[in-house]
């Protein structure tokens, strides 16, 4: 036996005098939402006191349309936080390794709300609301096994300036340097007419347009006309605007009717239509912003008045909606109709999804080869290749 034992080592835990469990080093799944929320809410709030970060959220959702506008405002604001450039593409940890590169060191990683989902059985009962829907996700079985969302948790992401290893290319938002095909534009007239019968709706290239406007859409005739007079850069921007018109603002919208939309594609429709039209365009290399700027510059007006709309509607069943919640409304339709009609136009690069590319535009060509177009970044071992900032 030791003569002179030592004492046990003991470990101190820090005690709230109130009796208060200590406070844990890294926010839980609830919080981590809650706090991921509050700062949506706060960037969407300077949205709508400064148009220019409308614009800015829309660039970013061209470059990363396969993420919901949600998470694209997450995103760019906790890399503007950072003091670095927007997001390009983003990954999990274990998705970047599958792909050759890893993680820097000391890097933190940024987050986007992502489901909590669970398989469900035709007995089982349906799980409380989460306040964020509960549509069910059908997957692959015998019919009978299905996943629930049943709730919301922060994922941990990394995008590309975050990592290295196998060389990447990457493209950037600065469609205004990308000198495009000249038969770039009519294929992407023909995707979207493409969309436009998927839609079932009929396109006409019309000599006269009713109140000599560039593009219309009949909901009840199912018909969207463009003017014959346009060039083919107005055509494409105006067949993309009344596509959007065609999927949101058909009678009976009810969430647009909350705030006041309507079929007459007044006020906030208009900034909708228009928003999407300029973020399809853009993920295509194409840049509509001076031409797009006197839709857009009405944001802010449209949103204030489309909350004194829904002060005016409200009532005990309907509470009235915030500017906040209508930007944050608007974002989601915006992003969402962009989305589905990218699935069909298929812009070249990752959409901000690793493993998700659309056709690129350096067929036959490696990323290591002369050449390279300076509008793509090419993520290195170490360093970035220097070319035009990702920023835009």
């Amino acid at each position: 036996m030791d003569p002179n034992p030592k004492p046990a080592s003991r470990h101190l835990t820090v005690v709230d005098p109130n009796g208060a469990a200590p406070v844990a080093s890294h926010p839980g799944p609830e919080q981590r939402v809650a706090e991921l929320t509050e700062g949506l809410y706060a960037l969407l709030a300077e949205a709508v006191d400064d148009p220019r970060q409308w614009h800015r959220l829309l660039d970013a959702s061209a470059t990363l349309w396969r993420y919901s506008g949600g998470n694209v405002a997450l995103l760019m604001m906790q890399m503007a936080q950072r003091g670095t450039v927007q997001p390009t593409l983003v990954a999990g940890y274990k998705e970047w390794e599958r792909h050759g590169r890893y993680v820097l060191k000391g890097e933190h990683a940024l987050f986007v709300i992502a489901p909590r989902t669970a398989r469900i059985t035709e007995a089982d009962p349906a799980p409380p609301s989460s306040g964020f829907g509960d549509q069910p996700l059908t997957e692959p079985g015998d019919g009978k096994s299905r996943s629930r969302i049943v709730g919301w948790r922060g994922q941990a992401v990394f995008d590309v300036s975050q990592t290295e290893g196998e060389p990447l290319l990457v493209p950037t938002s600065r469609p205004d340097e990308l000198p495009l095909d000249p038969r770039a534009r009519e294929q992407l007239w023909e995707s979207l007419t493409a969309v436009v019968r998927q839609a079932r709706y009929k396109l006409v290239v019309s000599d006269s347009q009713a109140g000599l406007a560039d593009g219309f859409t009949d909901h009840a005739r199912r018909l969207i006309s463009v003017g014959s007079w346009l060039d083919l850069d107005d055509r494409v921007a105006t067949l993309a605007h009344e596509l959007a018109h065609a999927s949101l603002h058909v009678p009976g919208d009810a969430i647009g009717a909350l705030y006041g939309n309507s079929a007459e594609h007044r006020g906030l429709a208009e900034i909708e239509a228009e928003s999407v039209a300029y973020v399809v365009l853009r993920a295509h290399g194409i840049d509509r912003g001076p031409q797009a700027a006197a839709y857009l510059a009405g944001w802010a007006d449209a949103i204030l008045e489309a909350e004194a709309d829904s002060i005016l509607r409200g009532s005990r069943q309907r509470k009235p909606l915030s500017r906040v919640d209508i930007a944050k409304s608007t974002l989601g339709r915006v992003t969402s109709v962009a989305k589905t009609i990218m699935e069909t136009t298929n812009p070249s690069g990752f959409g901000g999804r690793l493993g998700v590319a659309g056709p690129s535009p350096h067929q036959g060509r490696t990323a290591n080869a002369p050449g390279v177009h300076d509008s793509w970044n090419l993520h290195g071992s170490n360093t970035d290749v220097l070319g035009p900032s990702a920023a835009g």
